[in-house]
């Protein structure tokens, strides 16, 4: 980006005051944007990519990026740069600059940077992703895109506004499951869905918890490696606890999205984006297992009800997590295998369970079974299956996985299957099904002006608590 490009902290302090309506405006449009930046790479240029969050997860993605040889690595960022777990990526790339705080590295380098990766915890990802749009920088950030609904609304506004590539990582999206799905659609096959079981019923973090707590964890000394206040970023001040770091934040409805968040979007991408589902009319949580104010419930249901859409039927969508909240699933099931290329979790694999993450698919006359991630659908019994193996329709292999159509839609050779475009609205779904978990009661909600309607306390937490002093820039756009 060219070096005139008005700085973050100038162009932040001119931002109008948010509102939920409010457009995104011109002022807040770099001189260089995404499509002049696209315009001066050259196809066949190395996409030059900072990673923000290398530890974990994002020391996979990290290395899976890099390992597509279409990217050329220039910075490094993370709130624990000293810890054990960043050190894999940081010996990868020992004369690579390195930086905490993601707003410093952009002061510095803006101007070196094409894209980034945003691996980081939930709450994150909205600041980080709005200030690399906001700098004109193509964004990948992993699953689910924000926290809160008008987080997701801020960042599919911003993505049309600046014109860069955006892409979601749920890596499936870029599999097997995502042709077959689209070309059975389109063939006619997948038709007049009436209903759909999501299930993700293996072991999480939170299970051990005793969920009659009074209060959050209790302060304890912030470690001399960890930068604590940007790893907190928009969220209201919390004391360290160390059950909040290395992706303890997942269980807690102040920084992480449960499992519903952390899964959903592996278990229903597809159906969500072919079957046109859009948003929710309806969301009930059936049934919350020890529900609490602090932490996720140790097993859910929760329906989702979406009405007609372009001549579809009306869709039932029931997502089902823990140990002892398995849904039945139909006569002749036969076997729940689970995708080998599923990553492992902190170097662990998934453990196996009676019936593993995956999804039935019901229409008026087939029922189909599906996994996760990359997994394709197959129908059931086998009987049917059988006899119907010679007409089905056929699909194409994967031109390119998620990483590397990422890379390749920033040098303008393909377009991303993810976009927030299209991940947007999907992760809308789980933030409107995680607020019905936390408050546990019925929402009812209108597609049109994406209000709750009958709930007003739900309603203001579409948007979410102020955020904390000196990042409210962030949503003032």
């Amino acid at each position: 980006m060219k070096s005139d490009i008005i700085s973050r902290r100038s162009f932040f302090k001119q931002a109008l005051a948010f509102s939920a309506v409010s457009a995104i405006p011109s002022f807040w449009i770099p001189k260089a944007n995404a499509a002049s930046v696209a315009s001066c790479m050259s196809a066949n240029d190395k996409v030059r990519v900072a990673f923000i969050g290398i530890g974990n997860r994002g020391a996979d993605i990290s290395q899976r990026m890099f390992k597509t040889g279409l990217c050329e690595v220039v910075a490094l960022c993370d709130v624990d740069m000293g810890a054990p777990h960043t050190q894999k990526i940081i010996s990868m790339f020992p004369d690579v600059p390195r930086f905490q705080d993601f707003r410093q590295m952009f002061d510095k380098m803006a101007d070196k940077i094409d894209a980034v990766t945003v691996c980081t915890p939930d709450h994150s990802h909205f600041p980080i992703t709005i200030e690399a749009m906001a700098h004109g920088k193509h964004v990948y950030v992993e699953k689910p895109m924000a926290r809160t609904f008008q987080e997701v609304e801020l960042m599919m506004r911003a993505e049309k506004k600046f014109g860069v590539v955006t892409q979601m990582g749920n890596q499936g999206h870029s599999e097997a499951n995502y042709f077959q799905f689209k070309a059975w659609k389109e063939a006619g096959l997948i038709k007049d869905v009436t209903a759909i079981t999501a299930h993700m019923n293996n072991p999480r973090r939170w299970h051990g918890w005793n969920p009659n707590i009074k209060h959050l964890p209790m302060g304890e000394p912030v470690p001399e490696s960890l930068d604590w206040d940007t790893w907190l970023g928009v969220r209201p001040y919390h004391e360290y606890n160390h059950d909040y770091h290395l992706g303890q934040w997942r269980c807690w409805y102040d920084f992480g999205m449960g499992t519903l968040g952390d899964w959903g979007a592996h278990l229903l991408d597809t159906a969500h984006e072919f079957l046109d589902l859009g948003l929710p009319n309806e969301i009930n949580p059936l049934y919350l297992k020890d529900h609490n104010p602090f932490f996720y419930p140790m097993s859910s249901t929760i329906l989702f009800k979406f009405p007609e859409r372009n001549n579809m039927p009306a869709v039932d969508v029931t997502w089902y997590d823990g140990l002892d909240n398995i849904p039945a699933v139909p006569e002749n099931y036969g076997t729940s295998e689970v995708d080998p290329n599923i990553p492992a979790v902190n170097g662990g694999k998934l453990q196996l369970v009676n019936l593993n993450p995956g999804k039935e698919i019901y229409t008026k006359t087939l029922t189909f079974k599906g996994g996760s991630h990359g997994s394709t659908l197959s129908v059931i019994p086998d009987k049917i299956a059988k006899e119907m193996n010679p007409v089905l329709p056929e699909y194409g292999k994967s031109p390119s996985d998620h990483y590397a159509n990422f890379l390749l839609a920033c040098q303008g050779k393909e377009k991303t299957r993810s976009p927030f475009s299209v991940a947007g609205p999907l992760s809308q779904v789980f933030c409107l099904g995680v607020l019905a978990q936390r408050l546990n009661r019925k929402l009812v909600f209108d597609r049109e002006s994406k209000q709750i309607s009958n709930d007003p306390i739900a309603n203001q937490m579409l948007i979410g608590e102020q955020p904390r002093e000196g990042w409210e820039q962030y949503y003032k756009i």
